[in-house]
């Protein structure tokens, strides 16, 4: 209710009655409205953050971690009942109260620019050309995949909803440090990179 009415238009009776529960329920797991929030915002970062912390490390190449990452953060941007994405834009985020979350995103984000960085790095050869405004470019992408979500679900692009959107993506999080090669290679190992994360056998890329 938060992504298509809005915080401030948007009750706690309103939301026990969407979940099926008494308002009276609602306030054992949740003091406030507020903390609602937090915790949807918490669901929307912490998984991509886990996901970089264990890429960070991961023994590939710069850019199958890039495009490992985009990927898994895609997927969950895409996937979830509700298009939690969108309550970034709501301007209640700006407040105190969500400092941590914005923290979060900002860390984050750190993790996209250090990747971006070091894909740069490996695609052209050269570090000279590393400034924010480029390897902010792949976060940036990344969460395109929320607008272009809120569309879909408007009716205003075609769907099914955001099928191939993760690979999508993560290829053009690529093109845009300006990766030429084909794609094959850099997904086939972007996917291992994945399944070793998610706790399969290491791989080595």
């Amino acid at each position: 209710m938060f992504t298509t009415k809005g915080f401030a238009a948007t009750s706690t009776r309103q939301i026990a009655e969407m979940v099926g529960i008494r308002q009276a329920s609602l306030y054992h797991h949740f003091p406030n409205k507020e903390e609602i929030l937090v915790a949807l915002l918490e669901e929307t970062v912490s998984p991509a953050l886990a996901a970089a912390g264990r890429l960070a490390d991961a023994a590939a190449p710069a850019t199958v971690r890039l495009h490992a990452l985009a990927t898994y953060d895609v997927t969950q941007l895409t996937t979830t009942k509700w298009n939690l994405g969108a309550l970034y834009l709501l301007p209640e985020l700006l407040t105190d109260r969500f400092e941590p979350f914005r923290a979060q995103r900002t860390l984050l984000r750190r993790h996209y620019r250090q990747l971006a960085d070091r894909a740069l790095t490996e695609i052209t050869d050269d570090s000279d050309d590393t400034s924010p405004a480029l390897t902010d470019l792949p976060f940036r992408i990344v969460e395109s995949a929320i607008a272009t979500r809120a569309d879909i679900e408007r009716g205003l692009l075609p769907g099914p909803e955001n099928e191939g959107a993760a690979g999508l993506l993560a290829d053009a999080c690529l093109r845009a440090l300006g990766w030429t090669k084909p794609m094959d290679e850099i997904r086939a190992k972007s996917r291992a990179l994945l399944a070793e994360a998610a706790g399969g056998t290491p791989v080595r890329l």
